[in-house]
């Protein structure tokens, strides 16, 4: 879903520390969630690109989806917030290793995601009442659509960062009817309207 670090942001870090570190993080993840017992990939079998459903048994499953946009927004949000705390030290931000720290909080979050607890709740107070967890692929996959984010917050200014993250949630808003920010409303503050809605109901 995205390309290597290049040179330049090679060079920009100082050292392949954290670079390998990052990758060493995601290598983790994924034995993780392997013996949590999620798939490796779709239980159908097949590898896709993109899966088209929004709530069915492929869902979360492949390389991506139309939930990929939400993880993309995790990486503009994760950089907005280090780079106001970094400016607020009034000290350089340490890019590479802050990115290390954006890939370890999205892995611990896909970790939490595939618990029994939280897949409960995702099919009980939202419209993926299909949704069964993450295969390792997609889990694999979001961070790695995380860290695009992160990558494209770094380098864009930060209104087309603003208006990307605001054309993406309103795209699968309208198509889907459902985005990042339903998802966290519906997961910490679940109404039963919104469901409604959602589900056609």
């Amino acid at each position: 879903m995205t390309a290597a670090p290049d040179a330049a942001l090679l060079r920009a870090s100082g050292s392949p520390t954290p670079w390998l570190a990052g990758a060493g993080l995601i290598a983790l993840f994924a034995v993780t969630l392997l013996l949590m017992g999620r798939p490796p990939i779709c239980p159908c079998g097949t590898i896709e690109l993109w899966h088209g459903a929004a709530n069915d048994s492929g869902t979360s499953q492949h390389l991506s989806d139309w939930y990929t946009p939400s993880h993309i927004i995790h990486g503009f949000i994760f950089y907005g917030v280090a780079a106001l705390i970094f400016r607020r030290l009034k000290i350089p931000l340490p890019f590479a290793w802050a990115l290390v720290a954006a890939i370890a909080v999205e892995g611990a979050w896909e970790v939490l995601e595939n618990s029994p607890l939280v897949i409960e709740r995702y099919r009980a107070n939202t419209s993926s009442d299909a949704y069964a967890g993450d295969s390792v692929l997609n889990s694999v996959s979001d961070i790695l659509a995380m860290v695009l984010g992160f990558l494209f917050a770094r380098k864009a200014p930060w209104p087309l960062t603003v208006a990307l993250a605001l054309a993406m949630e309103l795209t699968t808003l309208i198509l889907i009817r459902d985005n990042l920010t339903l998802n966290v409303l519906m997961i910490l503050y679940p109404l039963e309207a919104v469901k409604d809605w959602q589900t056609g109901g």
